[in-house]
């Protein structure tokens, strides 16, 4: 049995089943963000010693029973040296999750799902992407021999659908936003069944990407980070990250946690204004480069609020510009080749610099999402221009 309780209303409960939104107040009408998100209870096992291994796959709900199929996770924490001289962070480090199998941290979320489907004898996964959750489910499912059926907005990067449709994945274009997409793969779900690994809305999806917390612990020698900046869109990395350490310290192996810092675009920041102005505040619509972290009305930003002020941390609304800096940066600094969304975690450790919110002997993490490679249309034309202002001539 697994136990769960609601972030909206704080019903708790056991189950067996597939379980996606809380019974009580899933259904309730309002004007503001999804009720009845789910929050998977861990339960303290107390079988870790402090300052030894904690082995991820343990803090999940279910095991893990097909790992050899494919390699999810141990991605490298890196330290790079010309960024720590540059900023005066000598405690600087890059987690690059962009080195799992499809190119970002949602294959550990997919992982999950697939070992979810597989222990309730399903073969079909149903979801809504803008490209990273659907190549990700895409790759997994494919090394497992399940089918994947993706929604995805026609205005997502070629090469995020590409690689879906690659992975052999049931790819149905929408005209229409992530949010649409979102709606429609619902009601497919309804009709026709199969497991859905909607972010958020399937509780499993943030108890997968949690696992990135608890090799980081590992990584930095048994202990937890002062800070960490996470890109966020609908707030299921974000509330995970925060969940893991959290489980970490109900396990007794760190005493407090870090400061868990949420990042978002300017044109897309619902998170970041609902929780300055206590309110929920749905975008009319988004604006941004970053489309993986573009969405209007956040499936999980009620759990990603309540844990900004569990780990007393706050968020940041960042401009395009600062993204693509913070892209070009990281690119020729680190030699880390990020999509937009990924870079918005590096605009968000700038700004608090400028703030001075930073102290020189921080433990700074910076949390690379998803890989360059899945949004190369803006690069081949800046690449395109580069070569064009700088010709030479070649004589025999």
């Amino acid at each position: 049995m697994i136990r769960y309780d609601c972030v909206s209303c704080g019903y708790e409960f056991q189950s067996e089943g597939i379980v996606y939104l809380c019974p009580v107040c899933k259904n309730v009408k309002n004007n503001g963000f999804q009720k009845g998100i789910l929050s998977v209870k861990y339960e303290p096992q107390k079988k870790t010693k402090r300052s030894s291994m904690a082995e991820p796959d343990s803090f999940l709900p279910i095991a893990i029973q097909n790992s050899s199929a494919l390699k999810v996770g141990n991605t490298p924490l890196l330290e790079p040296a010309l960024l720590r001289k540059e900023i005066g962070l000598p405690n600087l480090f890059i987690k690059n999750d962009s080195l799992n199998p499809s190119g970002s941290l949602k294959d550990r979320a997919s992982l999950l799902i697939a070992e979810q489907a597989i222990f309730h004898n399903e073969q079909k996964i149903v979801l809504a992407s803008t490209g990273n959750a659907g190549s990700a489910m895409a790759c997994i499912s494919a090394a497992y021999g399940l089918k994947t059926v993706l929604f995805i907005p026609e205005t997502a990067p070629k090469e995020k659908i590409a690689q879906s449709i690659f992975f052999g994945a049931s790819v149905i274009p929408v005209k229409g936003t992530y949010d649409d997409a979102y709606k429609l793969s619902l009601e497919y779900t309804e009709r026709f069944g199969g497991i859905n690994r909607n972010t958020a809305y399937n509780p499993f999806t943030i108890e997968g990407k949690k696992t990135v917390s608890i090799e980081l612990y590992n990584q930095l020698g048994f202990k937890a980070p002062d800070i960490i900046y996470i890109p966020a869109g609908d707030g299921v990395i974000y509330s995970a990250v925060c969940k893991g350490f959290i489980d970490l310290k109900q396990e007794g192996l760190i005493d407090k946690l870090p400061l868990c810092i949420l990042v978002q675009a300017k044109g897309s920041d619902a998170i970041v204004k609902s929780w300055r102005e206590r309110r929920d505040l749905i975008l009319e619509k988004t604006d941004t480069i970053a489309d993986s972290i573009s969405v209007k009305s956040p499936a999980n930003a009620e759990m990603a609020i309540d844990y900004l002020c569990k780990t007393n941390s706050w968020g940041i609304s960042i401009s395009d510009e600062e993204i693509l800096h913070a892209q070009k940066k990281l690119a020729t600094k680190a030699g880390i080749f990020v999509e937009p969304s990924a870079a918005a975690a590096w605009a968000g450790l700038e700004s608090d610099l400028r703030k001075k919110l930073i102290n020189q002997d921080m433990n700074v993490v910076l949390l690379v999402t998803g890989s360059g490679f899945k949004d190369m249309n803006r690069i081949f034309k800046e690449s395109k221009n580069s070569l064009s202002k700088n010709p030479l001539a070649v004589r025999e």
